[in-house]
């Protein structure tokens, strides 16, 4: 009798910890629509945590502009430049612009990780209320566009104004991650992990995304009231 025989089944293997995610510390973030309030807060912050940021824009002498004012080693590019030199592309540019914008660059972002964290939104006298797109949310439009890119969704629920905000050294929230592969998911968790205060959570697959996107109404109505700027936590992981 060899040794492999009558040995019984083969162990499982133990199941991989949640929190186990990559080293994305030698990744570029690029930040598509970086000149804007979110986009510009999420380079400040990538950057301050040194992850190497490109800021995208339809111009490139005002990513240039935008980039020199941040500083920490940030660079400016137009948008396919910036796609083109990126390996994780974050993007934050305004809902009206969306569709078109991800249109012109499907050559430049066919292969990366794509992180769609742009929240459709209208508003009227009431207030903000949440924009259902054809496709169902923001990042299925992406998905639907980019057919050769890896989409995901996170970073819908974060403050411009703290994001921005120098003299506050961390960003007390969660940060909800969306998308098909876990392996993309995880390096978003992992990028988000980075920034302190703040941690990545999974949150589920694409089609779960709209309900992630339109959340940001009610935390606007939160923030209205109670003159706050609001983030999430979500509790017992």
């Amino acid at each position: 009798m060899t040794s492999t025989e009558n040995t019984g089944p083969a162990a499982k293997a133990p199941a991989k910890d949640p929190w186990d995610l990559p080293d994305v510390s030698d990744l570029v973030v690029g930040v598509l629509g970086g000149t804007g309030d979110q986009g510009r807060g999420l380079a400040y912050r990538l950057a301050k945590a040194g992850q190497k940021v490109i800021i995208g824009s339809r111009a490139a002498d005002r990513a240039e502009t935008a980039a020199a004012e941040l500083g920490l080693g940030v660079e400016g590019a137009d948008n396919a430049e910036c796609a083109r030199r990126s390996d994780v592309v974050i993007v934050a540019v305004p809902w009206d612009g969306h569709a078109k914008t991800l249109e012109t660059l499907q050559k430049e972002l066919a292969g990366k990780i794509v992180v769609d964290c742009v929240n459709p939104l209208g508003f009227d006298k009431k207030g903000a209320y949440a924009l259902k797109p054809e496709e169902g949310s923001a990042a299925e439009q992406a998905a639907a566009l980019l057919p050769d890119s890896r989409v995901t969704a996170a970073f819908h629920h974060l403050s411009a104004v703290l994001l921005q905000d120098p003299s506050i050294d961390e960003i007390d929230t969660d940060v909800m991650v969306l998308g098909e592969s876990r392996a993309d998911t995880d390096v978003v968790q992992a990028l988000a992990s980075r920034i302190p205060g703040m941690r990545g959570v999974f949150a589920g697959r694409l089609r779960n995304a709209h309900q992630v996107e339109s959340l940001v109404a009610n935390l606007i109505s939160v923030n209205r009231r109670y003159k706050a700027h609001a983030g999430l936590r979500v509790t017992d992981v």
